[in-house]
């Protein structure tokens, strides 16, 4: 029971942070079941795939709701993302447990660095064939105009081809290390498309759960998935992800992404152990 109670703390945890920052609380599941309950990192990712579906499914309603998602470059981005997430399922269960705790690791400080390397900016008038996203939203993913939140400028979207390919890249390390692929994703969007952070990380949200589900029956049907274990770390994600989705307005950009790039690098640090044993 104990235990129990423990993983539904953790999966909370885990889940308001993945919603707040698009990615799927996978990032802090895997090393919280690792480290803190000594479950091998393979069984771990395949729960960290159940939790990410549900992170997405509790706090992609909400953010549609707010309008603060690209829902069509969602879309457009998963489609190759669920082909990378395919393929990935099928590799993961070739590589050693050593060799997927270092690859999660070096992602983690590549993600990090990345992210604090740029500052929020919001792009100029559409030029060289960018296509212009408002829809009403502000530029760090505010609600539309007319409501609570003022209208923001629009932005801009480029290196769609780039972006196809981050995407192929998210899904195949979604199904390796069961991050749902926002770790990429955000950075992605956010970095190479132009998208601004807040815009970024809702539609990042939205698209987790396809590229969970698309490697998740893969670790089912090989039997990677504990349902002792997944269970009470989903409900606590579930919980987590409600919360954390209705308050991601509220917070600052810039706390935000230093909250981003500071968990990635403890997380890090923690991986690193795991690696050198």
């Amino acid at each position: 029971m104990a235990i129990g109670l423990m993983m539904i703390a953790g999966g909370f945890a885990a889940g308001v942070f993945g919603s707040l920052l698009g990615l799927g609380g996978g990032i802090l599941i895997v090393p919280l079941l690792t480290l803190g309950f000594g479950l091998p990192v393979r069984e771990a990712v395949g729960v960290s795939l159940v939790a990410v579906i549900v992170t997405s499914s509790a706090s992609a309603s909400v953010y549609l709701e707010r309008h603060a998602a690209n829902l069509r470059l969602g879309m457009t981005l998963e489609l190759f993302t669920a082909m990378g997430a395919l393929v990935g399922g099928l590799v993961a269960f070739l590589l050693s447990e050593q060799l997927l705790a270092g690859l999660f690791t070096v992602l983690l400080v590549v993600t990090a660095v990345n992210m604090a390397r740029r500052r929020e900016a919001v792009a100029p008038a559409p030029a060289n064939g960018g296509s212009t996203a408002n829809g009403g939203l502000s530029a760090d993913g505010g609600a539309p105009a007319g409501g609570p939140v003022p209208s923001p400028p629009p932005y801009v979207i480029h290196n769609y081809g780039r972006g196809i390919a981050g995407s192929l890249l998210a899904g195949l390390v979604s199904a390796l290390l069961g991050v749902g692929g926002g770790i990429i994703k955000v950075p992605v969007m956010h970095l190479v498309m132009g998208v601004p952070l807040r815009v970024a990380t809702a539609t990042s949200n939205l698209m987790i759960g396809i590229t969970a589900s698309a490697s998740a029956i893969i670790y089912l049907v090989r039997g990677g998935i504990d349902p002792f274990v997944a269970g009470p770390t989903a409900l606590g994600v579930f919980l987590g992800a409600s919360l954390g989705s209705r308050t991601v307005h509220r917070i600052d950009v810039r706390v935000l992404r230093l909250l981003f790039i500071v968990v990635l690098l403890l997380t890090a640090w923690q991986m690193t152990g795991r690696v050198l044993k």
